[in-house]
C-alpha cells in the first residue's frame, strides 16, 4: 500500500484520492459509515467513533487518526471494547496515524477522518 499525501479533506493512498473518512481493515479500504453514531453529535459536538459503526476489529492494533486537528471524539465505550479484546490502541491526528501505517502496517487496522 503506497500512502501518499495527507492534507484537510483529503488523503491519497495507491493513487486515489479520499476526501472522507475511511477504514483499513486487513489491508482493504471501505468508506466509514458513520451515520450509526450520528445521535450522538450534540453530545460529542462532532459525529464520534462509538460501537454502532462497524469498526474493524480483527487486528492487534487499531489506529485511529482524529483529523488534522484531532477533533474526532471516540466514545469510552470503544476505548473498553478495545481494552477488552487485547488490542494495542493508538489514537492521534490522521497526519501521524499515516506515518505509522506507512512504518509498520502487520496486524494493524485503522479509522481515518479526512473530513477535518
Amino acid at each position: 500500500m503506497k500512502w501518499g499525501k495527507c492534507k484537510l479533506g483529503s488523503l491519497k493512498i495507491d493513487g486515489k484520492k479520499y476526501s472522507k473518512d475511511i477504514i483499513l481493515d486487513r489491508g482493504e479500504l471501505r468508506p466509514r459509515k458513520k451515520k450509526p453514531s450520528q445521535e450522538f453529535r450534540e453530545q460529542f459536538g462532532h459525529t464520534p467513533v462509538s460501537l454502532r459503526e462497524e469498526i474493524p476489529w480483527e487486528c492487534k492494533r487499531l489506529v485511529i487518526g482524529t483529523g488534522m486537528f484531532g477533533h474526532l471524539p471516540i466514545m469510552d465505550e470503544v476505548k473498553a471494547e478495545v481494552e477488552k479484546r487485547g488490542l494495542e490502541l493508538v489514537v492521534c491526528p490522521t497526519p501521524k496515524a499515516v506515518q505509522l501505517l506507512k512504518d509498520n502496517l502487520a496486524d494493524t487496522n485503522a479509522i481515518l477522518h479526512v473530513t477535518c
